[in-house]
């Protein structure tokens, strides 16, 4: 940390005026005046004061001492304000000296404690380190001087080769602009961990023209964690992990507009439990529970990457599955219902529950165009595998009159 400037004008401006030459000068020249001027009038007023000649021979034999004396004094008060001079200076830098290492001290307490680093780089591709905080190790696993001058690895190379290009992008913008810069990436630790940063720096530029960039990084990790965590349960359903009933909408409105697009088929899956009231009232809501989680397992496992299953409320489960026609959507449902009713539940009591599905099966477009007519058509054809004894799969037939069409 560098002194106020005011300061430090002040401090270089008393070295310039008080250079050794120029005091030695400075002394001499009083020295010398002074005894020119002893010199040229002390033997005038002499004679003026003293005419009687035996007088005047013995004052002109103190006044040799009176010389010495006298040119001693004037030395001697001129040695000294340079001195007074010295001292103050002195006393001016020790305390600008005492000063500027407080400051540095707190300045490096205060970096060191950052949950992150300070640094200063050039404005180049590999963001070449000229100085980095204490708690660079912290962040990125390497030490300051593994990371100064790139000697083991560059700052960039901590990044992947996207987010390198994007960042500088985007300081590029805001360093030719004038501006601060604010942005948010992942790095990767000497550990192999990743974690996430918030960095804000700013260009500097020196009198020779070199442009550096200087500012702060600190770890955000735990909080992206709790962002993602937010963000996983306004779309996820607490209990299962599957998408809730908000998220699987918004994904069945884009297959279903991708499917039209393309022309293509989608199939509309819609499941429900049989007699899951008996296994709340028989083993208890705890119970009821992990048989939902357990289902909702096997469901996921079952579908391909590219489907996707969410839970609509209560035991009602809904997966979409694009590019699937009425063959494949049938044997894929019935694939889910033979699954589910040979993969019985055990509980923590060491109790097995059985459990059996009812399917309904529509598929875009031959049994409808819009999200309404599909989702309704789906729901009734569950309702009638319900009303055919349960444990089964219904198509939805294309000759079933649809309603609600778009």
């Amino acid at each position: 940390m560098q002194p106020d400037r005011p300061e430090g004008d002040r401090s270089i401006g008393l070295n310039d005026r008080q250079n050794p030459l120029r005091r030695a000068l400075t002394a001499t020249l009083v020295y010398l005046v002074a005894g020119l001027i002893w010199i040229t009038f002390s033997d005038r007023i002499v004679e003026v004061w003293f005419p009687d000649p035996r007088t005047l021979s013995s004052v002109q034999t103190w006044k040799g001492f009176a010389f010495v004396v006298f040119t001693g004094l004037v030395l001697f008060i001129a040695i000294l304000r340079l001195l007074i001079k010295d001292r103050l200076l002195l006393s001016l830098q020790v305390n600008q000296r005492r000063a500027l290492r407080q400051r540095e001290r707190q300045l490096t307490v205060l970096m060191d404690n950052l949950p992150g680093m300070a640094y200063r780089c050039l404005h180049d591709d590999q963001w070449t380190m000229v100085f980095v905080s204490g708690g660079c190790e912290r962040l990125t696993g390497y030490t300051p001087d593994e990371l100064i001058d790139n000697r083991i690895t560059s700052f960039a190379a901590l990044m992947d080769a996207d987010t390198t290009e994007r960042i500088a992008e985007e300081v590029d913008i805001a360093v030719r602009k004038g501006q601060s810069f604010s942005v948010e990436y992942a790095i990767t630790r000497k550990d192999g961990r990743q974690v996430w940063v918030w960095e804000r720096g700013c260009g500097v530029e020196q009198d020779d023209g070199t442009a550096f960039l200087e500012g702060i990084v600190l770890d955000i990790t735990d909080r992206k964690e709790l962002e993602n965590e937010l963000e996983e349960l306004a779309t996820r359903d607490p209990l299962t992990g599957l998408l809730n009933r908000r998220e699987f909408s918004r994904v069945l409105e884009e297959e279903l507009e991708r499917a039209r697009r393309y022309e293509r088929p989608m199939a509309l899956v819609w499941i429900d439990f049989d007699h899951f009231k008996e296994v709340n009232d028989s083993w208890g809501h705890a119970a009821g529970d992990a048989v939902l989680c357990a289902v909702s397992r096997t469901l996921e496992d079952s579908v391909r990457s590219v489907d996707a299953v969410g839970r609509f409320g209560g035991e009602e489960f809904v997966i979409v599955l694009p590019e699937m026609d009425i063959e494949g959507a049938r044997d894929m449902a019935e694939r889910l219902r033979q699954r589910v009713s040979r993969k019985p539940t055990l509980l923590e009591s060491g109790h097995s529950v059985p459990l059996t599905i009812s399917i309904g099966v529509a598929v875009f477009p031959v049994h409808g165009h819009s999200l309404d007519t599909l989702c309704g058509a789906a729901d009734k054809a569950m309702y009638q595998a319900k009303m055919q004894g349960r444990d089964c799969v219904v198509m939805v037939q294309p000759f079933q009159p649809v309603h609600n069409e778009d």
